[in-house]
């Protein structure tokens, strides 16, 4: 692994946010100014491909990212300022459950986003 792609998935690895490429490269600039955005898109799709990263649609029309773990877990998207919470729901794993099962299913895996705007303050559940 070069130098170059080193600072890539270190950028990548400390992303408490989900970045899209043109992020990824902002902040790997700042470690060293001779990464290029065609660097970062080439090592982003290496990563990709190599599942160390998984590829999010928040309906951004860009791609986000974040490392792939055995930790699953779902999305909630407030599409007013773009914030996105991670979450997980034994209730919403057992009814996809259900589901595939109603449909003759064993399910193998899901990807869940969930997109919404606030409520009035007071009525947010906080996690």
């Amino acid at each position: 692994m070069t130098e170059q792609r080193r600072i890539i998935a270190r950028v990548l690895s400390e992303a408490t946010d989900h970045p899209d490429v043109e992020e990824v490269y902002q902040r790997s600039v700042k470690m060293d100014a001779g990464i290029s955005i065609a660097t970062v898109y080439r090592t982003v799709r290496l990563f990709e491909e190599a599942n160390i990263l998984e590829r999010l649609d928040f309906g951004s029309g860009r791609a986000h990212y974040e490392e792939a773990t055995d930790d699953h877990h779902d999305h909630l998207v407030d599409i007013q300022s773009g914030k996105v919470i991670e979450f997980h729901s034994d209730a919403i794993e057992g009814l996809q459950e259900k589901v595939a099962r109603e449909y003759g299913y064993k399910l193998i895996g899901h990807r869940l986003e969930l997109f919404g705007v606030p409520i009035a303050a007071g009525k947010k559940k906080k996690k």
